[in-house]
């Protein structure tokens, strides 16, 4: 797999990814569900730029939600917990902070 596979999205917007990032320099991704921590250090280092220390993965189980009458099962997802090397961050509203 590619780095864009294994990487699907930044989760920022949850408070514990916040808290994490602020104190720890430690930055939560959704992954692949398939890929490893050698495969998810690799990726981040590729697409970002950074220094990765260490990776902690968990499967996190789907939700029973309600479809109609009836109820469906959200998809078990993987994520990331990336800790970065001291001096090393990686900002996802660069962009939208530069025009202002």
């Amino acid at each position: 797999m590619n780095p864009e596979q294994i990487i699907r999205r930044p989760i920022v917007l949850s408070e514990k990814a916040t808290v994490l990032r602020e104190r720890n320099n430690q930055v939560v991704f959704e992954v692949a569900r398939t890929a490893n921590k050698v495969q998810i250090k690799d990726a981040v280092q590729k697409l970002f730029k950074v220094s990765v220390t260490s990776v902690n993965t968990m499967v996190m189980r789907g939700k029973e939600r309600r479809m109609g009458r009836g109820y469906a099962r959200t998809q078990n997802w993987k994520k990331a917990i990336v800790t970065l090397k001291t001096g090393d961050s990686i900002d996802f509203f660069a962009d939208a902070t530069e025009g202002t």
